[in-house]
């Protein structure tokens, strides 16, 4: 049986920002309209807590398409050579059960997530929302700039991480790849000053943005967090927005910038207002004003990476980019 292996800087060429933001909304919509089924993330906390072993299957009937992705989590690898996401996607046929495809899940995992939230911003942010203020330094920080830049125009960006010499270097790689001038925040609260578009993308377990630092009318998206016990909004912040999440069975699980409000009274369960697949179908109420706050609750869900897969696979059957292997799968093959 012959498999495509698909490379990262191949993911990148094969998944562009703009085609991956309308996959992105297509399988929204679906997991609303009860076309896929996905359960929740297997996570595998190493002993040291250094890191994290996550599998995330799902079918995803409108396509149709069969995956998973097993990939590994390691924070501290910010700032080395190496992603802090390192894993595979896999592509199966749903006829079969064939495996199709093996593919980068590093840069899959970036560009989709990111794309995710450009769906949100389209939906969530005002109008002429174009002040953008970045939290975190790191890959997903890069791929937010493209998507909140193709979501919105932006006028301004501002950028800010715990460390100087990742502001420095992030400010170079914006302007090299994506021609963006960026202006370095002395620190959060300076970053998110004023700002009407706000993205956290940092691998903080505790809050880096306060509600009080949020302009009226800005919208957020919280990415970075995707533990029960981790978050990146303080309490102040959730409250005073309206929430949006990719899907509610996973924020009630694993999405501690709820969870710890809930759990402190401050909000229930109510206080998530859609899913973006809702919000896409005109089921739920997004914006209802100038100076109202929102939040889009990022996980990330396997049907973004199985939705993803696929538009790599049908490129690159197109484009002739990635290798064949033989790999096996017939019966009785080698004796």
């Amino acid at each position: 049986m012959q498999v495509l292996i698909v490379n990262q800087s191949e993911v990148s060429r094969l998944l562009p920002m703009d085609a991956c933001m309308e996959a992105m909304a297509r399988a929204l919509a679906a997991v609303t309209r009860g076309e896929a089924r996905l359960p929740l993330r297997q996570v595998l906390m190493l002993p040291d807590q250094a890191g994290a072993f996550a599998v995330m299957p799902a079918y995803l009937g409108s396509l149709p398409a069969l995956g998973l992705k097993a990939i590994t989590v390691f924070p501290g690898n910010h700032g080395t050579e190496l992603d802090s996401h390192q894993g595979a996607v896999l592509l199966f046929e749903t006829r079969r059960g064939s495996l199709r495809a093996v593919m980068d899940a590093s840069s899959i995992t970036a560009i989709r997530t990111a794309a995710v939230s450009g769906v949100a911003t389209r939906l969530l942010a005002r109008a002429d929302a174009g002040d953008l203020a970045l939290i975190g330094t790191g890959v997903q920080a890069l791929k937010h700039l493209e998507s909140m830049s193709q979501a919105r125009r932006l006028r301004r960006v501002r950028a800010w991480s715990r460390s100087a010499e990742n502001v420095r270097a992030f400010v170079g790689r914006a302007q090299r790849f994506l021609g963006i001038a960026v202006e370095p925040a002395a620190g959060a609260r300076e970053a998110a000053k004023g700002a009407d578009l706000v993205c956290t993308v940092t691998s903080s377990r505790e809050p880096v943005l306060e509600g009080e630092w949020l302009a009226p009318g800005a919208h957020v998206n919280a990415v970075g967090a995707s533990l029960p016990t981790a978050r990146e909004l303080d309490t102040a912040a959730v409250v005073r927005a309206r929430l949006f999440v990719d899907r509610r069975e996973s924020a009630l699980s694993e999405a501690g910038d709820f969870l710890v409000p809930r759990s402190e009274g401050a909000i229930d369960d109510s206080h998530i207002r859609g899913e973006l697949g809702e919000l896409l179908l005109g089921q739920c109420a997004g914006r209802r004003s100038e100076s109202e706050v929102t939040v889009f609750k990022s996980l990330g869900l396997a049907v973004e990476d199985v939705a993803s897969a696929q538009l790599i696979y049908d490129r690159a059957l197109k484009s002739g980019l990635g290798s064949w292997v033989e790999l096996g799968g017939a019966r009785d093959a080698g004796g």
